[in-house]
């Protein structure tokens, strides 16, 4: 496997031996999550066949109905592969008080995994009919989405129970769209060469264990530093993961996504000399913009700029901010992107959820509920219903 990313991690290297344990564990499926993991393998059992969306496949505009887990996934491979992706998908992820137009003739894909997600119904009920080309990608059972889909006569894809909707990406929840979208499904899948990578696995055990190091110091925040615009919605399903596995029992970290370089001119004073209790992820992708900054002529100093190109500039920044972060002593640890493509994304998907699941045993957590959030949908049906 070629090499996709590059991983630089935090200057003081810890290294905590159950970790260690407890990765030889997931990897020798010794563990109560299998079912989980075995949506990140090559040879995952879909609940459908190819063919059956072939039909789909041919249609250019399609809407992604669903919420946090059932849509994030997909709307983070598709802006971050847009490059290769020649059809339109509009995510309809949150409670839009106005609906919005559209002429062109859409395939709706409507997803929760309970089938009673109130803001999917919401949205479900204000963008499709039955006049529609509509799929929906819900549990085998009982909902208010499998009556519809009923109703509808549409087509009904089983959502495995066994996976929640932040660990779903690389399940029918996120390869549904990403074949949609004509990328190739089994690009995603690396986690059986990652696994046989000794420099991956060296690198999971020595994050993990710099987490567990800071949550053990009381740092409060990860504060994500983003350098690549195609690149936020992976970090906001990466928000998610993190938040909404780890933020438990009063023990946790919020994670922030921060664009940069834009936030040089807001939060940047605050990271370098506000309180000492954020720890942060440089976040980049290696493309290079050939378009050199020459079209007008410059006074002193800044005519030297005129031989760089923009992304010359955005990585000089990202590597200047890295060397006064270096000085005053602030942790850090840099992810780089070497080529944008399935394999990236999907070692990327792998990283991150095999590091959630790792740092929640090493803090004995559940990463794998919320049930904080049970509790305000409990109490929203109260006031609804």
């Amino acid at each position: 496997m070629q090499k996709k990313l590059e991983y630089n991690f935090f200057k003081k290297k810890i290294n905590n031996k159950n970790i260690s344990i407890d990765l030889k564990k997931v990897i020798q499926n010794n563990h109560n999550f299998k079912e989980i993991i075995s949506s990140f393998k090559d040879d995952y059992r879909y609940s459908y066949e190819l063919k059956k969306l072939n039909k789909l496949k041919k249609k250019n505009y399609f809407k992604i109905i669903g919420i946090g887990g059932s849509s994030q996934g997909s709307k983070a491979i598709y802006n971050f592969l847009n490059h290769k992706i020649k059809k339109k998908f509009i995510f309809i992820d949150n409670i839009n008080l106005k609906k919005e137009g559209n002429k062109n003739k859409t395939v709706n894909i409507i997803i929760s995994k309970s089938g009673n997600t109130l803001e999917t119904i919401v949205n479900s009920n204000l963008y499709i009919s039955n006049k529609d080309k509509n799929l929906i990608l819900t549990e085998n059972k009982n909902s208010v989405l499998s009556k519809l889909a009923n109703k509808l006569k549409c087509e009904i894809i089983d959502h495995n129970n066994f996976i929640g909707g932040r660990y779903s990406v690389l399940s029918e929840t996120g390869m549904i769209p990403a074949y949609l979208m004509g990328l190739d499904q089994k690009k995603f899948k690396v986690y059986n060469q990652l696994i046989k990578n000794k420099k991956f696995l060296k690198n999971l055990i020595t994050n993990v264990s710099s987490l567990v190091y800071f949550i053990k110091k009381r740092y409060t925040n990860s504060i994500l530093l983003n350098y690549d615009e195609k690149s936020e919605d992976l970090l906001k399903w990466y928000q998610q993961l993190f938040g909404e596995s780890i933020g438990k029992n009063n023990i946790g970290l919020l994670p922030t996504i921060s664009n940069m370089p834009q936030d040089n001119h807001s939060l940047l004073q605050y990271y370098l000399d506000g309180p000492k209790k954020s720890f942060f992820t440089f976040f980049s992708v290696h493309e290079k913009n050939k378009e050199k900054l020459n079209k007008f002529k410059l006074e002193k100093p800044y005519d030297k700029i005129t031989k760089y190109s923009s992304s010359d500039v955005l990585f000089a920044q990202k590597n200047a901010t890295e060397k006064v972060f270096q000085n005053k002593k602030i942790p850090f640890r840099t992810i780089s992107v070497i080529k944008r493509d399935e394999e990236a994304i999907g070692e990327l998907f792998c990283f991150f959820m095999l590091e959630v699941i790792l740092l929640g045993r090493a803090l004995r957590i559940n990463p794998f509920d919320q049930p904080a959030v049970e509790l305000v949908k409990q109490q929203t049906k109260k006031i609804l219903f």
